[in-house]
């Protein structure tokens, strides 16, 4: 019986063509995730010319006032959010308004934050820090200095009524009457004994002032406070 004639067998290999387009594919995947995985990481370099985009070529070393509001901007947050105070606290910057390098570093690599938008998804974490007592002392007092003209030893009013909002206004029912107090009051500045006392005072005193000891190592100005707002409370309510 006579042989059938022998098929040409197909030649399933890749062409040369598809081995090179696979390869570059393979190379294009393993690069991204090369990429990817550099770009998650903490880079100093990176921290370092971020931090160069808000300073300027007479000053490179510190930012000011004006790379703070861009910086503000491109976290996206007023600079009188509390997130800021706490961010400040964390770099240990000295003076407000101004963050000098070192203090940058020393922030961002803690924070592991060298773009915008890793400063963005730490916001919360930042803010978060406040809702432990020991934590909140701790930056209740370093605003004092952190806030107060550093030719003065004590914080002038304005300044201090502008943190006393930021730090206890939602969470110190007595804020508004102390607010006003302090309005009508002739205090023109805050020293840090007054300061200190001011959140112990939030913290212990009750809404009634029932436990308020006029005869305590209170300062003269709660003293005064407790007197003006009993004062305040016993005027007859027009109906």
């Amino acid at each position: 019986m006579p042989r059938g004639k022998r098929r040409h067998a197909i030649d399933m290999r890749p062409s040369e063509d598809d081995q090179q387009s696979t390869k570059r594919q393979r190379n294009s995947y393993q690069n991204s995730r090369r990429y990817s995985k550099t770009d998650d990481a903490f880079s100093q370099k990176r921290c370092l010319t971020w931090f160069r985009e808000y300073t300027t070529p007479d000053d490179p070393d510190t930012l000011g006032p004006e790379g703070m509001e861009k910086f503000c901007e491109d976290i996206g947050v007023e600079p009188e959010n509390v997130a800021m105070l706490v961010l400040a606290y964390k770099m240990g910057a000295k003076q407000m308004g101004f963050f000098t390098q070192s203090e940058w570093l020393k922030g961002l690599t803690d924070l592991q934050c060298d773009t915008a938008s890793k400063v963005q998804c730490k916001l919360e974490h930042l803010r978060s820090l406040l809702n432990d007592p020991n934590t909140f002392k701790i930056i209740y007092r370093y605003a004092y200095d952190f806030a107060r003209d550093k030719d003065q030893r004590s914080m002038d009013i304005e300044t201090a009524k502008a943190m006393l909002q930021l730090l206890l206004g939602k969470h110190w029912p007595l804020y508004a009457q102390f607010a006003q107090f302090l309005e009508q009051s002739k205090y023109k500045v805050i020293n840090k004994d007054q300061w200190c006392n001011i959140l112990e005072f939030s913290r212990t005193i009750s809404n009634d002032l029932t436990n308020y000891d006029v005869d305590g190592a209170w300062p003269v100005m709660l003293d005064e406070f407790v007197e003006w707002l009993r004062q305040l409370r016993a005027q007859p309510t027009i109906s």
